[in-house]
């Protein structure tokens, strides 16, 4: 079927009619009119359902621009009130108590940032191990399990992951932080205060509601993910250079080293940020899980964290006027970090797509 969408002079405009057979028909310049020379244009009439298709998307892409900006001018709209009053000290003062008029949100934005690189720290090697092991090694008879499995993590709720997190994982972790604040208590995110590895009724309650705990937690909601992200770019990793390398004699890690890992270092890098993205953001597991304080924590292994969005959760409730202003004005940081780290990975994961390196 073509379209009969076509000028009628073509043929004495110096313009070629070409049937596709697909839909639609292409008229292409050959040569130039009067005799000029100019370049090839390529013009294509489309039907009914290629214009509708066009409008949904761009309707679609509109709504959720829209949306988002809707979003941050709300928070900014909302927020306005605390940020006026805290001015500049809102980024660096520690302390939250808006109604006495000195809060600021230095301690928790470091907080979100130390649990959320806590969690990418184990969240990297698990997905990464769990994609190679999907898209290369699995028999073709599990491989299909194996990613509806993954894909299902990505659905238990995250309420789900904290109470696991308070009631499991905490008490069968804290040996675990004792031993490594024992033996690598000279790195300073490993120390701990208050703590003496050589006494014997040392309590190991100090490693309690740490932001280690919470980083663990945090990492197995976000790697299935990540996961996904890089195992789809590595099943798009060329097939001739795949079969390339093995005939030269490689073997299947040294293909794997040599062409999927390069091919995929856009997937590893966009999926990782997306990951992290999700991290920040977290909030009912980490809210389950930490002992709320204000002051910067490095030491991950110690007892006390905090997160804007823990924070959040936590005092909203019994908020005054001013202090849900004052959140508000949290909570319009974590969008704009979040939606920053978001940009990137999205930028580097379509980059990757079509094969380009990226560095």
């Amino acid at each position: 079927m073509s379209i009969s969408k076509v000028p009628s002079n073509a043929s004495a405009r110096g313009l070629d009619v070409v049937d596709t057979g697909v839909g639609f028909t292409e008229v292409i310049a050959t040569h130039g009119e009067a005799g000029t020379d100019k370049p090839r244009r390529l013009l294509s009439a489309s039907d009914g359902p290629d214009i509708a298709f066009q409008w949904i998307a761009r309707g679609s892409g509109t709504i959720v621009v829209t949306v988002m900006s809707l979003v941050g001018l709300f928070l900014l709209y909302q927020g306005f009130q605390a940020l006026q009053v805290a001015g500049p000290s809102f980024l660096t003062e520690q302390s939250w108590d808006p109604n006495s008029g000195k809060f600021g949100i230095a301690a928790v934005i470091s907080g979100t940032f130390f649990i959320a690189l806590t969690a990418i720290a184990f969240a990297l090697p698990l997905s990464l191990g769990t994609a190679l092991y999907i898209s290369e090694y699995a028999p073709a008879k599990i491989k299909s399990a194996l990613v509806t499995i993954v894909d299902l993590m990505a659905a238990v709720p995250s309420v789900v992951y904290g109470l696991w997190g308070l009631f499991f994982l905490s008490p069968n972790i804290q040996p675990v932080s004792q031993w490594i604040s024992t033996y690598l208590h000279w790195i300073p995110a490993f120390a701990v205060n208050g703590f003496d590895a050589n006494d014997p009724l040392a309590s190991p309650t100090a490693f309690a509601a740490s932001t280690f705990i919470a980083g663990i937690v945090v990492a197995l909601m976000v790697a299935p993910i990540t996961s996904s992200i890089m195992r789809e770019v590595f099943t798009q990793a060329p097939i001739g250079e795949r079969e390339g390398a093995l005939a030269l004699g490689a073997t299947k890690w040294g293909m794997i080293s040599s062409v999927v890992l390069p091919f995929g270092r856009g997937g590893i890098i966009g999926g990782t940020m997306l990951g992290l993205g999700r991290a920040l953001g977290e909030t009912i597991a980490v809210f389950l899980i930490i002992s709320p304080v204000f002051v910067i924590q490095p030491h991950i292994l110690e007892k006390g964290a905090n997160s804007i969005s823990a924070l959040i959760a936590l005092r909203y409730n019994e908020a005054s006027k001013f202090e849900i202003s004052a959140l508000m004005a949290a909570g319009l940081s974590l969008f704009v970090i979040t939606l920053i780290v978001n940009f990137i990975a999205s930028t580097i994961i379509g980059r990757s797509r079509s094969g380009n390196e990226t560095t």
